[in-house]
């Protein structure tokens, strides 16, 4: 029988350098610390947070801000309600080569409006009913799921049945008969509606964690500690369920800014004088074969706006799904492996066919001064004097 050594790690040695390796990674940090870590190493969710942060800033910085009676000017020169004289027959002044911007880089539409005013106002409006839409669906989904999975029984039936009647009725139609009422009020009234009526996916997401959370054992301890049940929802449960919200309410914003713009784009959202940038695309889609600059803006803007949150929701998680890791490069494991301490030889048994060898029952018993060890291949009868163990020697 042939013993060899090999150096070569096996699937358990690299098992234990992954495992050392996410250790010493995660050693002496906090929960929170870890998600923030693994959320910045996220180059996708990074890099949308950046390019996401940029056009908020820009929207909101070049026009100005006109809220409720309250104006704030912008430092760009044109506002989205004036009308200057037409510049270069209405076309994009921006060229790449040389780069320069011009008057009207975005261009002008058939009555002398900038695109560049007129599509920031629309993402300020966009940008305004996502967030809106964000914040009061995670309210009432986490309120209303949180409550249904906690007490569960006939609380739970009542709520779920109320939910399951919501979802029923398409959103869109509730949306462009609201918005068609109230889009004349503002963005921010449009943005309450429809959050009022989005709230039904992150319920249920809620809910089932809730069903599963309220059996763990640090519940049952705040149960016999005297906690109230306000207290146990809040305190106990609900930090256990903040990843699956806040990665929900990424893309539950995602969605809402793609209904606005198409409640817009059917005339049943934001209404004139106010404008968004499915409006725009609406109240141009007239001059699609004349003046396409009039499409572009708006629509790369939408399609961007959207592309960053949905990436920034998969940052997130990934960053609060512990099952999701990465993987750690060859150098890092062999660099965890000579740290761990010298890697265990593997000895290889297989039988070497130029061993002098004995048959023995009608199998082969290899006898060579390398054997390790010694199997009789018989069958063990405990208590049976006639068997004897088989002598080496003979």
């Amino acid at each position: 029988m042939n013993t060899s050594i090999t150096e070569e790690p096996g699937t358990e040695t690299q098992a234990l350098a992954e495992i050392s390796i996410e250790q010493k990674e995660t050693e002496g940090l906090s929960q929170g610390q870890i998600v923030r870590r693994r959320f910045f190493r996220h180059r996708g969710a990074m890099i949308s947070m950046i390019v996401l942060a940029f056009i908020v800033l820009l929207a909101f910085t070049s026009v100005g801000v006109s809220l409720w009676g309250i104006r704030i000017p912008g430092w760009w020169q044109y506002s989205w309600e004036e009308i200057p004289p037409k510049v270069n027959n209405g076309e994009p002044t921006m060229t790449l080569w040389p780069l320069q911007f011009g008057d009207h880089p975005f261009g002008q539409d058939e009555v002398g409006r900038d695109i560049f005013a007129v599509v920031m106002r629309g993402t300020q409006q966009s940008v305004m009913v996502m967030v809106i839409v964000g914040v009061v669906a995670t309210f009432f989904g986490v309120v209303i799921g949180a409550i249904a999975g906690y007490y569960g029984k006939l609380t739970d039936s009542i709520l779920m049945r109320f939910t399951d009647i919501i979802i029923t009725i398409p959103l869109i139609v509730i949306g462009s008969v609201l918005g068609f009422a109230l889009g004349s009020l503002g963005a921010a009234l449009l943005g309450v509606v429809i959050g009022l009526f989005a709230w039904t996916t992150m319920a249920r997401l809620v809910r089932g964690e809730f069903l599963t959370l309220r059996e763990r054992e640090f519940v049952d301890a705040a149960r016999v500690s005297g906690a109230r049940d306000r207290r146990i929802i809040f305190r106990h449960i609900l930090p256990n369920t903040v990843g699956i919200i806040v990665v929900n309410a990424t893309l539950l914003m995602a969605g809402a800014i793609l209904l606005e713009s198409a409640l817009s784009f059917l005339g049943f959202g934001v209404q004139s004088p106010d404008t968004s940038l499915g409006k725009i695309i609406s109240e141009n889609q007239a001059a699609f074969s004349t003046r396409p600059w009039l499409f572009w803006w708006p629509g790369l803007f939408i399609i961007a706006i959207a592309l960053c949150v949905n990436f920034i929701g998969d940052g997130l998680r990934d960053a609060f799904d512990p099952r999701q890791k990465k993987m750690p490069s060859e150098r890092a494991m062999a660099r965890a492996g000579r740290a761990s301490g010298p890697l265990v030889p593997a000895v290889d048994t297989t039988p070497s066919t130029d061993a002098p060898s004995v048959t023995v029952m009608g199998a082969a018993v290899y006898t060579s001064e390398d054997i390790v060890s010694y199997h009789d291949i018989r069958p063990e009868h405990p208590g049976d004097p006639t068997d004897e163990p088989l002598n080496p020697e003979r």
